[in-house]
């Protein structure tokens, strides 16, 4: 995946680069790799002159947060045991420090802010109602240089509809098949036993499965190359989203945690549930199966649009993440699915998404038994 990340990371150095700096605002759901950005960029940059901070992990209370972003900080700092009286005191001493830091030898030090928004959790603390507009204001103004991340895409527009210049929004694009197939090359040993065709295959199917999602595309190759010769990836995506596979964890994960940044938990449910069995519907066609009036459910829909688990097109509603549509659909269940149910669904899902005639030899594995030469002339990926 090096030109994918090449290309997107040089985007991002060029704006720091800038002069003056520029503070690159970086979206993208679940799975596109911002984190994994920022750690290039910290490595790129140089560790004395670059801290990395994971928000969302250590977003506690400000006066503690505080403590731990000084307390993993490369770069000294003159107020360092001075302790805030309060927590508005804690989030200005934080405030300063982003502005006041300084590298070695008094150079201006970058800042990789992962999962910025989750500082909105300080709001609830007395003296901080406008924590996001406080920071922004801060950093637009320090000479030190930041990038800043977030998965929630349609808060961070919102929140940067009045922001200065200085920021630029920047969306991870998803990978291109070529990009999969840089990108799975280690996992199959640089494709060396693998026809040309047969790698080609590969990076289109994987792609078009995963929607170009670093994460899901990860798994799949690294599920493949596991699973051993005959693998294709259609089999591959069936094993990650049993009840037993590495993708039903991840997706849970993303799915709690969208819905418990949002209002409503029980009625966004309902709606995902009604969009998981048909998309795309309109705003009249939900409130009709949900049995509600049309006022609720557009509230509720903007709900789910504010944590981007659901996106509107020419006014009709649909999952923003289609594996995550699909892992609903056989998860959010009363019982954990079937294995036969998972492999129906897959092979569904993989005949809606790839084009004939791949869709005919992803589905060759779903419990079909058939010959080595029947698969050939499928297309079907032969791994040694």
């Amino acid at each position: 995946m090096a030109g994918q990340h090449s290309g997107f990371d040089r985007r991002v150095v060029g704006a720091l680069e800038s002069a003056p700096s520029r503070i690159p605002v970086v979206l993208g759901g679940c799975g596109t790799g911002r984190t994994s950005l920022l750690q290039r960029l910290r490595e790129r940059l140089g560790r004395t002159t670059t801290q990395y901070v994971d928000i969302e992990r250590c977003a506690t209370t400000p006066e503690r947060f505080l403590q731990a972003v000084i307390g993993a900080s490369p770069f000294p700092w003159h107020a360092a045991e001075r302790q805030p009286g309060s927590a508005r005191e804690a989030f200005e001493m934080f405030l300063t420090f982003l502005d006041t830091a300084r590298a070695p030898g008094g150079e201006p030090c970058t800042f990789l802010l992962d999962e910025v928004l989750e500082l909105r959790t300080f709001e609830s603390f007395p003296g901080l109602r406008h924590v996001l507009r406080d920071l922004l204001g801060a950093l637009a103004a320090s000479p030190n240089r930041f990038v800043l991340t977030t998965r929630y895409v349609a808060r961070a527009h919102r929140l940067l509809r009045d922001a200065t210049s200085r920021f630029e929004v920047m969306h991870i694009p998803a990978l291109t098949p070529a990009d999969v197939t840089d990108l799975l090359s280690p996992v199959f040993n640089g494709y060396e036993q693998m026809p040309t065709d047969d790698r080609d295959y590969l990076g289109r199917a994987v792609q078009t499965l995963t929607d170009g999602r670093p994460a899901y595309v990860a798994a799949v190759g690294e599920t493949i190359a596991g699973m051993g010769r005959g693998a294709d990836p259609v089999s591959a995506l069936t094993a990650l989203l049993s009840s037993e596979g590495a993708l039903n964890p991840w997706c849970r994960f993303c799915y709690e945690l969208r819905l418990h940044r949002a209002r409503g938990y029980g009625a966004l449910k309902a709606i995902l549930d009604v969009l998981a069995d048909e998309e795309p519907l309109t705003l009249t066609e939900i409130s009709h199966r949900l049995h509600r009036t049309p006022g609720s459910t557009k509230d509720y829909l903007s709900w789910l649009e504010d944590v981007d688990l659901v996106t509107s097109r020419q006014k009709r509603y649909s999952f923003t993440d289609p594996v995550l549509r699909l892992w609903v659909r056989l998860h959010c269940r009363p019982v954990p699915p079937s294995g036969e149910d998972v492999a129906r669904e897959v092979q569904q899902y993989a005949l809606g998404r790839l084009p004939s005639p791949e869709a005919t030899p992803a589905l060759a594995y779903a419990g079909v038994d058939i010959s080595a030469d029947e698969r050939k002339s499928w297309g079907i990926i032969e791994i040694d």
